[in-house]
């Protein structure tokens, strides 16, 4: 059964967002392998001329950097960071693009920040851009642009970042390339750990078998691809990690063969706004509601109305994305707010009747409609 659903996911996939991580590209003194690069870029070829389009999400800009600048280990402050990652892009999509031109297609380079998906317009137009591409018969080779980026513009790492370009392109599934087999349950380092062949709901006990660690040249762990992969099922998407270094790892995924970990999608497909509200933008505060207001969002697929928030924390503008939370801190929801900060607090708590007396004019009946509301599944 299990290998008719992973044909199944596989088959019904017209585009599929592919993650390479930094270790599958390099080699042990993190200069970039080239050979390898080159068998991956076969099998992409593979999946082209099986009717799929692909976009690859790609770690390495620093670690290839760092092997073209001959330094010893990664560097630890931003600047050095900076530096090798500018070094190391160009000589990156230089090697993907002489790669696949053998295969009778370009690479294209796409640099973003989590600013581009924070910004509406912004957003769009890297979709936009990334279906032109399509059109032009090339592949696009997605990097966040560690140039410019800061601690608080990151995504943290690219497994987010895959996880919300698969968002951004409705793409049914999303192969996340490590050099890890997928998931284990057990002690990984006794080697008596078992593979876990497919996870059905990413629970806390699933979360719990992630071991958080880095290795060589990367920067994410089993715990940051496992934050991906919900992210992306709960939008709807499939997430298979799989270990980038096995041979033809991209064909047996193809054929829907019995390897690494597949996480089939958990939520119903949401339209692409509310794919962005839900899981792309940063919110900027948080409403905190009572027992009502969630059962009214949750179970009744109500909007928030102001008489249900108890408080408003943080500082926002009118159209911001805030998250909704419980009073223990649970956030289980994000909308577009009707409100500036300030003017919700002063209508917290009170019934729509009473605003144009608190705010001066008439104001919105819902601090968020449930048009522009996403509930975020656990």
């Amino acid at each position: 059964m299990l290998d008719l659903v992973r044909q199944e996911i596989v088959q019904s996939a017209p585009l599929v967002v592919i993650k390479i991580g930094t270790n599958v590209l390099s080699r042990d003194d993190g200069t970039l392998d080239r050979d390898h690069l080159a068998h991956l870029g076969e099998q992409v070829a593979s999946l082209r001329e099986a009717g799929k389009e692909v976009a690859i999400v790609s770690s390495g800009a620093v670690g290839s950097g760092v092997g073209k600048l001959k330094l010893p280990s990664r560097p630890t402050t931003l600047p050095e960071l900076q530096a090798a990652a500018a070094v190391g892009q160009a000589d990156l999509i230089r090697a993907y693009d002489q790669t696949f031109q053998t295969h009778g297609f370009h690479a294209a380079q796409i640099l973003v920040t989590a600013e581009d998906f924070d910004n509406r317009t912004r957003y769009l137009n890297v979709r936009n851009t990334i279906h032109q591409l399509f059109q032009w018969d090339a592949v696009p080779i997605i990097n966040e642009n560690d140039t410019v980026s800061t601690d608080e513009m990151r995504f943290g790492d690219n497994d987010r970042l895959a996880a919300l370009v698969t968002n951004l392109l409705r793409a049914p599934l999303l192969v996340i390339l490590s050099i890890v087999d997928g998931l284990y349950r057990g002690d990984f380092q006794s080697g008596k750990a078992e593979l876990v062949d497919v996870v059905l709901d990413l629970n806390e006990d699933v979360l719990g078998l992630a071991h958080a660690t880095k290795s060589g040249f990367g920067t994410g762990g089993m715990t940051s691809k496992l934050d991906a992969a919900k992210i992306a099922t709960t939008a709807g998407e499939s997430v298979w990690i799989a270990n980038g270094r096995t041979p033809n790892v991209l064909r047996k995924i193809l054929g829907g063969e019995k390897v690494g970990t597949l996480f089939p999608a958990r939520g119903e497909s949401l339209t692409s706004w509310k794919r962005w509200i839900g899981y792309s933008v940063r919110p900027r505060g948080v409403y905190v509601v009572d027992d009502g207001a969630k059962k009214a969002l949750t179970a009744k697929g109500g909007s928030l109305l102001p008489v249900g928030i108890l408080r408003v924390d943080g500082e926002f503008d009118k159209g911001d994305v805030v998250s909704i939370a419980t009073t223990n801190g649970e956030v289980f929801a994000r909308g577009l707010t009707n409100y500036k900060s300030l003017e919700a607090r002063r209508i917290v708590g009170r019934p729509t009747s009473d605003i144009p007396e608190l705010l001066g004019h008439a104001g919105y009946a819902e601090a968020i409609h449930r048009d522009n509301l996403v509930i975020l599944l656990g």
